[in-house]
């Protein structure tokens, strides 16, 4: 069996650091929506990651001391997977964004053109 396709992440470049501050500050209030437990990085968390992402655009992910996976080694893998982008981590809990498809919600500063071209 073939590894599962991961979504197109979106954006598709990387966030600045004016996006991602921007975007810490709209998670600041709200609470984690899915845990990484004792069974680590399986395929249901990745499901259910994707399908938050989906629904909410940024969410948070609380990773357990029962989790056999570190949080700085399973963020990325998650990300990954997910098609997300790993906004920024505090303790335990980790932030994620992957902009709505179709219908975008949450809307990033804008990128400053390069300097010297």
């Amino acid at each position: 069996m073939s590894e599962p396709k991961a979504p197109p992440r979106r954006p598709a470049e990387d966030l600045t650091g004016k996006q991602r501050s921007y975007l810490r500050g709209l998670a600041h209030h709200i609470q984690p929506v899915v845990q990484l437990g004792r069974e680590g990085l399986t395929d249901g968390v990745v499901d259910a990651v994707s399908r938050a992402l989906r629904d909410h655009e940024l969410i948070k992910v609380k990773v357990l001391e029962s989790s056999p996976d570190d949080r700085r080694g399973a963020t990325p893998k998650l990300a990954l997977l997910c098609g997300a982008h790993e906004v920024g981590q505090v303790g335990r809990v980790v932030i994620l964004y992957r902009a709505h498809d179709t219908d975008p919600v949450i809307r990033l500063p804008r990128r400053t053109a390069a300097k010297g071209s």
